[in-house]
């Protein structure tokens, strides 16, 4: 085997939550050309057919799962729907994430327990739903999505909530990479900084001064430079790597 084939996914099945868009739709096509086959979640199941859609329109097979992670059951109903509809579970990538701005001062108990609910809840439900799965079968992958907001304050948007769920997700990796290691199960984190998606329109000029001015690089990076690094994580590449956050930044948090 090659460096370069140690790369490749093929016959591997993966599960990306929050699949649909953005960063999660990149890293979902990037597995996908990497040779696995693709489940995509999100909240409504029409979101999430559609997204499957596109992958198969590239020669991805792939199928498409409605799926709130916030809900223990319905993280168990999808997880068990994908392994009998679809396949086996090889790696298991956790995208799904929420945001809301607001002050400490301001922002409502909800929004808080919205946030973690999502960001941390979510991430622990399906992990531990897909690795019981894993450890019977021999082992696998898992990459969680956390941020380089786990380690800075993010301007002008506060959002206390958003930077403490972060936090959490990346300890969250260490923590279980070191207590299923024995069972063949990696998990590591990517730390992304600033994307540009619908969701973070940082090409608008009022973010410049705090998005591209700082980067060592000037500039935000593009969902499509994600997507190998989840490749990275997920395939047999990274076999020594179990508890890593990769930062994938442009180098922002250096200074």
């Amino acid at each position: 085997m090659t460096a370069l084939d140690t790369f490749s996914l093929a016959g591997k099945v993966a599960l990306v939550t929050g699949g649909s868009r953005g960063l999660g739709r990149a890293m979902a096509q990037a597995l996908g050309e990497a040779g696995a086959s693709v489940a995509v979640t999100a909240r409504t199941l029409e979101s999430a057919r559609s997204a499957a859609a596109e992958l198969v329109e590239l020669g991805i097979r792939s199928y498409g799962v409605q799926l709130e992670v916030s809900d223990v059951d319905d993280v168990e109903r999808a997880v068990a729907d994908v392994t009998d509809s679809f396949g086996e579970i090889d790696v298991l990538l956790n995208n799904a994430g929420i945001g809301i701005a607001g002050t400490a001062f301001e922002a409502p108990d909800e929004a808080w327990h919205e946030v973690m609910s999502v960001n941390v809840d979510g991430v622990w439900f399906c992990s531990r739903a897909v690795a019981r799965r894993m450890a019977e079968r021999g082992g696998g992958t898992i990459v969680n999505i956390g941020s380089m907001s786990a380690q800075i304050v993010n301007q002008p948007r506060w959002q206390v909530s958003y930077l403490t769920s972060k936090a959490a997700v990346h300890h969250l990796t260490e923590g279980l990479a070191a207590e299923w290691a024995p069972y063949g199960i990696r998990v590591n984190a990517v730390a992304p900084g600033y994307f540009l998606t619908e969701m973070s329109p940082v090409d608008q000029p009022y973010f410049k001064p705090y998005v591209v001015d700082p980067s060592p690089m000037k500039r935000y990076g593009l969902p499509h430079e994600l997507g190998p690094v989840a490749v990275f994580l997920a395939s047999d590449a990274s076999s020594f790597m179990t508890g890593s956050i990769v930062k994938v930044d442009g180098g922002f948090t250096l200074f």
